[in-house]
């Protein structure tokens, strides 16, 4: 139990400096595609990533706000998600990775509804990143339950 503790610890120290800024940038870019993927980005979306991007790596509102602008850019630059995920599976540990989904879930769910494109990235994001479906499911319940939104059945 303490060795996994500490691992865990490291694994956060280690996300947090030396590669900080790619993997900010990484989840930031990851986190815009998602709320801009249906073609809608409303402040909603954008509050629900500048509030995550704040709280994940401890940030001020105005570089989180930052951030969420230039992964923003950086996400309409790229046509492809490959390049994101695979900083994140170099500078985070797989049993951390359903973060970055849980992320995705907030932000997909931050106008109060999930488009099929949304669902459908979350999907890719979460074989690119190797977060299986029944665990990227129980991250949907957790954050739907998180965000008291009921799940039409």
């Amino acid at each position: 139990m303490m060795d996994r503790l500490r691992a865990w610890l490291t694994e956060e120290q280690r996300e947090l400096s030396g590669d900080r800024d790619t993997l900010q940038l990484a989840v930031a870019a990851l986190l815009m595609e998602a709320a801009q993927v249906d073609g809608a980005l409303g402040e909603r979306e954008r509050a629900a990533v500048q509030r995550l991007l704040e709280r994940k790596f401890r940030l001020s509102a105005e570089a989180s706000q930052a951030l969420a602008a230039i992964g923003e850019r950086q996400a309409e630059r790229s046509a492809q998600l490959f390049g994101f995920t695979r900083t994140i599976n170099e500078r985070v540990a797989p049993e951390r990775r359903v973060e970055l989904i849980e992320m995705l879930w907030e932000v997909a769910y931050a106008d109060g509804v999930l488009d099929p494109l949304e669902d459908a990235m979350l999907r890719q994001v979460g074989g690119l990143i190797d977060v299986a479906d029944p665990q990227r499911g129980a991250a949907r319940r957790r954050v739907l339950k998180r965000l008291g939104i009921v799940e039409d059945s």
